[in-house]
């Protein structure tokens, strides 16, 4: 009976919501306070990025827009709150590609990456650099291979947590090189990169922006990246590809989303207000200082991102038996 009982206030809840979404003209949107939930902690990449996007928004909209972080179990916690509020516009949210991988890392995910979710927009990307102690050794990644395979598991590889892209790149290059490192996860990648310049870790997958000033003072050194051409912040870096690792492209995006079944009107007008605000120097300016590049691509081209993603990972997280994140 209890369980009954709490079937029905879920399904009122439910019919309560959806009947408010339809009930408000997408033309008044938006009328009241939007929220952009943050599935991560504060100050991480995720974050910063929805911040941006909150400042931008605030810039063209004339009602308060804020940033609320719901972290845990590698995203999802935000991602199953905002798949489960009212799709009306009011609750968006920012995720990473991680929304591709978890559905590997936790088999019974309590949403699904393209039904429970309408993509808004593509917000920006990024290129990962494999950076290392400049006293291991190696000069460029054939040199990091060589001594991967020599050291048999010998050499500790932090990443920016279990399960996540910075993992998963790790991984990848694992399985396409055929070798074997020590993982070591922290709880993001500022942790990480800290362990490694106190030389408690030989290397890692990180995207730019934190790696770049430890580069340039010579603490850390760049030996190559994930995309398909070199990074313009880093012309000296080959890609993998340039050191003969094939179908080895591996590039961190963010994308904004609402729930699915929000009114495309409305969808219409939360794209078409992040594309107004990506015009304007400073907010790209934020972006590129985070090792960013800022996009405002369709909704369709992150759909288009996780169909292509998830059968790439699945196989990745299956091959190497990764568990999923607590």
């Amino acid at each position: 009976m209890k369980i009954a009982h709490a079937l029905a206030a879920v399904l009122l809840m439910a019919g309560s919501a959806a009947g408010y979404a339809q009930s408000e003209d997408p033309a008044a949107y938006p009328s009241r306070t939007v929220r952009i939930i943050v599935p991560a902690a504060p100050g991480g990449p995720i974050d910063s990025v929805a911040r941006i996007v909150g400042d931008a928004l605030k810039g063209i909209w004339t009602v308060p827009v804020v940033v609320e972080n719901k972290p845990g179990a590698g995203t999802s916690t935000g991602g199953i709150y905002v798949a489960q509020s009212a799709p009306d516009g009011y609750t968006l949210l920012v995720n990473p590609d991680s929304i591709a991988v978890n559905p590997s890392l936790y088999p019974n995910l309590a949403y699904d990456p393209i039904k429970s979710f309408e993509p808004v927009a593509l917000l920006c990307t990024a290129t990962q650099v494999l950076v290392v102690r400049p006293d291991l050794g190696v000069t460029d990644l054939k040199g990091f291979i060589a001594l991967a395979k020599q050291k048999d598991g010998g050499l500790n590889i932090a990443s920016a947590g279990g399960g996540t892209i910075s993992h998963l790149t790790g991984v990848l290059l694992e399985q396409r090189a055929g070798f074997k490192v020590t993982h070591v996860p922290f709880r993001g990648a500022a942790p990480a990169i800290s362990a490694m310049l106190g030389g408690h870790v030989d290397g890692m997958w990180v995207m730019l922006a934190p790696a770049v000033p430890h580069l340039h003072s010579g603490k850390l050194k760049a030996i190559a990246v994930t995309a398909d051409k070199r990074d313009p912040e880093l012309p000296a870096v080959p890609t993998a590809a340039e050191a003969g690792v094939s179908d080895f492209q591996v590039e961190n995006w963010q994308g904004l989303f609402a729930p699915a079944r929000t009114p495309k009107p409305v969808v219409h007008k939360i794209r078409q207000a992040v594309i107004e605000s990506f015009k304007k120097p400073e907010i790209a300016g934020r972006m590129r200082s985070f090792g960013f590049t800022p996009r405002g691509d369709d909704g369709a081209v992150v759909a288009d991102l996780i169909r292509s993603s998830m059968p790439k990972w699945g196989e990745v997280v299956k091959a190497a038996n990764i568990k999923a994140r607590q």
